[in-house]
């Protein structure tokens, strides 16, 4: 899933129905993770995580947990709003052996945060974008990161923003209430710091930033 929204909105269903997840399974299962996915898979593991637990959130077909699976990680929790997704992440899962690793949890992850443990890494991949209350998503999430904290979201740009507004354009035109949001980085920034995290890793393409952050061993 490239972003989440809360609400149970049709809309969101047909956003993320089974045949985009198939036809993400399918790319990954070709390709690998894509390029900006791989840099937060990379960037999280720096150091090795033997041992250490994954959140993460708007998983999709879970490229970002299993592959930290692989690294080292010991279990996971995927939290999804899309039943097709869950779905395809879960199949993925049996797939490549981790079935007994990873626990799913569908819903929107607001909502359910105070149910879902702390984790030593957490992720959201293209999840901020699209989620219409970005202070409680960073918030809550970064609250749950007991040591590392990563996430990919659009590059605050001219055209970006353009990009967006012609995206949400299209949503209306088709009597959709899905939509797409770019946020400034410093007011994401300044709510992960405000959750005792600190930066460790920033980068960007055309279109998106990653950062990622750690939590100080003395907090």
């Amino acid at each position: 899933m490239d972003c989440c929204t809360p609400g149970g909105d049709p809309a969101y269903e047909r956003q993320f129905d089974a045949r985009h997840a198939d036809d993400q399974l399918r790319a990954y299962r070709r390709d690998g993770a894509p390029p900006m996915t791989r840099r937060l898979i990379d960037a999280l593991a720096v150091g090795g995580l033997q041992g250490r637990t994954v959140l993460d959130i708007g998983a999709g077909i879970g490229a970002v947990h299993l592959e930290l699976l692989r690294e080292g990680a010991e279990r996971a929790v995927d939290v999804d709003f899309s039943s097709a997704y869950i779905e395809a992440a879960r199949g993925e899962a049996v797939q490549q052996g981790r079935a007994d690793n990873v626990r799913y949890v569908m819903g929107d992850f607001v909502a359910v945060a105070d149910e879902i443990e702390p984790a030593d890494i957490v992720a959201l991949d293209r999840v901020v974008c699209c989620y219409p209350d970005m202070v409680a998503l960073v918030t809550s999430s970064a609250a749950h990161a007991r040591y590392r904290y990563g996430l990919i979201y659009p590059r605050d740009t001219l055209f970006g923003r353009i990009g967006i507004a012609v995206f949400n354009l299209s949503q209306r035109l088709i009597r959709s209430s899905f939509r797409a949001y770019v946020h400034r980085p410093s007011d994401i920034d300044a709510l992960v710091r405000a959750s005792g995290l600190v930066p460790r890793h920033h980068s960007t393409n055309l279109l998106w930033q990653l950062a990622v952050y750690e939590r100080p061993a003395s907090a």
